[in-house]
């Protein structure tokens, strides 16, 4: 179907929840969408304006299908079983073969063993988990199998109980010998209990547990039983280093992050009480969905293949779906399961750290170039351009009074600056502080030039951007209107603290630039590095002219203009200077003969003024 059929097709659907499929040439399906009114949603895809990525699927799509659901949670239920049965190109997905092993114990033995599995069954055993990854879970067992003296070999409790000589182990310090009889039954299920505690993340319970069963057994002279609590307390003491690893298991809070760059990352930060015990995160194709609908699906999908779910989740976005995702997750971990948007406090601290480390992720994992390709990406987005600004130029006009104006031209190529085709201007035409003449001035040559074909301006930029406002931009415009040149032009606005704003068209409507710190951080720098460079342009005409009038004295050359510059900074304060200031830097001959000159009215004595400040 074209568009215009989509678009009536659509108008056709009821206001009402459901779930949408997007198909494509053969009607495989390439998107997956819930909405709260079917009709207003898919008509929305069909009228125009989206941003790149959303315009290439609309741009693919052939046909649609539609389910009408009861509610907006049965379409979210829905949505999630169809994303995963088809796993459609453009929705946001998660690699959902990462494994998240559990460590397993069969309580129906009389003397279990931790192993590792990839799922919970319902099997009557305990599961401790899940954990990032097998080689984690191995990392564990035997790290607390260690500190509490559990075995670690082959042999078969309770069979091989004082059936053969002890091991290397029990030699190493590392058991207390089960096979030559040294420990009963009892001694072992007593350090398995231990181990379910430290698992659980109840270290700390365990610890006054068996501090009081101590006492208690050395008050009562039980010396041989305190000896043994004894030892099981340094055994515990000695994993108080690995619990941010072992508490992981006993997450009952996660944090949500999400970061938007070259690429796209979506981590979760696992706490226990107050401690940080885990950390997953995964990089992604940025995501069609807005930043708050890209992380509902990630935490559906997330614990879903995770098959396990904290007590508290925290969010960086509201969502609008979020009473909704919590009934979801409540349904699948069988108990309640709490979802908030911090906005203060301790838990939006928790957040902000996600955050953080979801954006600290994505840069590390992505190149300079790709950052740079986004944040061009993001610029035509946001002004709408019809091709990507590969090439910017921007102006700049420096003056003080009438002395020495003149307009500068920086180019910044794939959003870094270009030195070699920077060009400097000095204004003819223009006097005073007149910058809308000067700037007009400054745009003419550039692009007369080349339209005459000089091969220094033989470029056109992708985009032309004019320190000022409205009225900046628009004579820029007007002038390459005049020469019958297309290139869009905006002006770089800035606040009362000098600092990039906004970019203005030549009508006036202004365009944000805050909500995207990437596109901010770019217009900032190319505005401020073009002021620079006019700056240093204008300054090194006045020190060229103020150098020239010195070396007009009899006895000041070169190195001795240069001494009077460094120690009085402007020509004005060399003329107001005392002859002993002047011998101060330059010998008595050379001081008087330009004291003398400025007495004498030398250098157009009367008022070089503001002209010649901050040389």
């Amino acid at each position: 179907m074209l568009i215009g059929e989509l678009r009536e097709k659509a108008n056709r659907l009821p206001l009402l929840p459901g779930v949408y499929l997007m198909r494509g040439d053969k009607g495989e399906v390439i998107y997956v969408g819930k909405a709260k009114t079917l009709k207003n949603r898919v008509t929305s895809y069909f009228r125009g304006g989206h941003e790149p990525k959303t315009a290439a699927m609309v741009g693919k799509v052939r046909d649609f299908d539609v389910i009408v659901a009861a509610s907006e949670f049965e379409a979210l239920v829905l949505e999630n079983a169809l994303i995963k049965r088809h796993q459609p190109h453009y929705n946001i997905l998660l690699r959902d073969d990462k494994a998240y092993p559990f460590i397993r114990l069969d309580v129906k033995s009389e003397c279990p063993r931790f192993t590792i599995v990839n799922k919970m069954a319902g099997d009557g055993a305990k599961y401790f988990g899940p954990f990032g990854g097998r080689g984690l879970s191995r990392a564990l067992i035997d790290t607390v199998s260690k500190a509490l003296l559990l075995p670690v070999c082959e042999k078969k409790f309770p069979r091989d109980f004082g059936k053969s000589r002890p091991c290397l182990n029990f030699h190493m310090g590392a058991c207390p010998g089960y096979c030559a009889g040294n420990s009963g039954v009892a001694e072992y299920q007593a350090r398995i209990r231990d181990a379910e505690m430290i698992l659980n993340g109840r270290s700390a319970e365990l610890k006054a547990s068996l501090e009081r069963e101590m006492r208690i057994a050395s008050d009562a002279l039980r010396f041989e039983q305190a000896a043994r609590l004894r030892d099981r307390l340094r055994a515990l003491e000695g994993l108080s280093n690995r619990q941010a690893v072992i508490g992981a298991v006993g997450s009952d809070t996660d944090a949500v992050g999400f970061f938007r760059g070259a690429k796209s990352c979506f981590s979760v930060l696992h706490y226990s009480g107050a401690n940080l015990v885990g950390k997953d995160f995964e990089l992604l194709d940025e995501p069609l969905e807005s930043d708050a609908e890209a992380v509902s699906a990630l935490i559906r999908q997330y614990y879903a293949i995770r098959g396990a779910w904290p007590k508290s989740l925290l969010l960086p976005f509201e969502t609008e779906d979020l009473a909704d995702v919590a009934q979801l997750m409540t349904g699948a971990a069988g108990r309640r399961v709490y979802i908030e948007v911090p906005r203060r406090g301790g838990k939006r601290f928790l957040v902000e750290k996600a955050m953080l480390n979801a954006r600290e992720e994505c840069l590390r994992f992505t190149t300079a170039a790709q950052r740079r390709q986004k944040t061009l990406e993001w610029l035509q987005e946001t002004l709408q351009l019809n091709r990507l600004p590969v090439r910017i130029e921007a102006f700049d006009i420096s003056n003080t009074g009438s002395f020495g104006i003149v307009a500068a031209m920086t180019v910044f190529v794939n959003a870094k600056p270009l030195k070699r085709d920077y060009r400097k201007f000095r204004i003819r035409e223009s006097s005073g502080q007149d910058d809308f003449g000067s700037m007009r001035e400054a745009v003419r040559r550039r692009f007369v030039r080349y339209a005459d074909g000089d091969e220094r301006f033989s470029s056109l930029p992708d985009l032309l951007l004019i320190d000022g406002g409205a009225v900046h931009a628009d004579l820029a415009g007007r002038v390459l209107r005049e020469l019958g040149i297309s290139v869009p032009v905006l002006g770089m606005v800035k606040d009362e603290r000098h600092r990039t704003r906004a970019l203005v068209c030549p009508g006036g409507r202004e365009i944000g630039l805050t909500g995207n710190p990437a596109v901010f951080a770019l217009i900032g720098g190319i505005q401020e590095e073009t002021h620079r460079f006019a700056v240093e342009f204008h300054r090194s005409l006045r020190s060229a002219e103020i150098g020239s009038r010195l070396e007009d004295i009899r006895g000041v050359g070169e190195v001795r203009r240069n001494a009077l510059l460094r120690a009085f900074k402007t020509l004005k304060a060399i003329r107001a200077a005392s002859f002993e200031e002047l011998n101060a830097v330059v010998p008595r001959n050379t001081a008087q003969a330009v004291y003398d000159y400025f007495r004498a009215g030398g250098s157009d004595a009367s008022g070089d003024g503001d002209a010649e400040k901050n040389v």
